[in-house]
């Protein structure tokens, strides 16, 4: 009984001790974040870059369509040629809010890259043509859509680079080119690059 009572104190001040040393959770603000940096890339890092190309691209005139009117957008491949397990829609989404917003460009969902992003636009003209159980001219017709003007590509390039024996340089590139589809000429294009340096011990990936 007296070995118990000992066993149960030991693991009492454990939780005590574990439960001092725990972090509180806090909210964070995203707009406002002064957190350390990191030697990986954050949502900071995606929204400032995000925005100096979208202000780039609306300050080159690349995006003032001749006649007026809004350019349609189609967004291409956004490689990933980093360490880091990058979600690039992450970066991409950001720069299509930032266009919308603009009033200059709209974004086609019905193609891309990598497939339709929004496959509802086929889909129900596939299902609800010829469907009698649908009003025939609520569903979507032929010729309907609207083929894109413009092309977004990019990719995301890391170096890392060793200053010393304890210290290492991680710089990151991010490259983005407008490409006008009927020409195949490029509109417009530009780089940000991010560098971090901190000790080796950090992992940049």
């Amino acid at each position: 009984m007296q070995t118990l009572k000992k066993y149960l104190a030991v693991v009492s001040l454990g939780a005590v001790l574990f439960s001092g040393c725990a972090t509180d959770t806090v909210n964070v603000d995203m707009n406002h974040d002064k957190g350390s940096a990191v030697m990986g890339l954050d949502y900071r890092d995606f929204q400032a870059s995000a925005q100096e190309m979208v202000d780039s691209m609306l300050s080159s005139g690349a995006l003032n369509k001749r006649g007026g009117g809004r350019y349609v957008l189609v967004i291409s491949r956004i490689i990933n040629d980093t360490m880091q397990h990058i979600d690039t829609d992450q970066l991409v989404k950001k720069i299509r809010v930032g266009l919308l917003r603009s009033g200059k460009v709209v974004v086609t969902t019905a193609i891309s890259a990598n497939g339709a992003e929004d496959k509802m636009s086929m889909q129900t003209r596939k299902d609800l043509r010829g469907n009698a159980e649908f009003n025939q001219k609520t569903v979507a017709g032929k010729g309907n859509m609207i083929a894109p003007d413009l092309s977004l590509s990019g990719k995301i390039i890391q170096r890392n680079i060793r200053v010393n024996g304890s210290t290492q340089r991680a710089e990151y590139y991010f490259q983005m080119s407008l490409t006008d589809i009927n020409t195949g000429l490029a509109f417009w294009e530009d780089e940000r690059v991010i560098g971090k340096q901190g000790s080796n011990q950090s992992a940049a990936w």
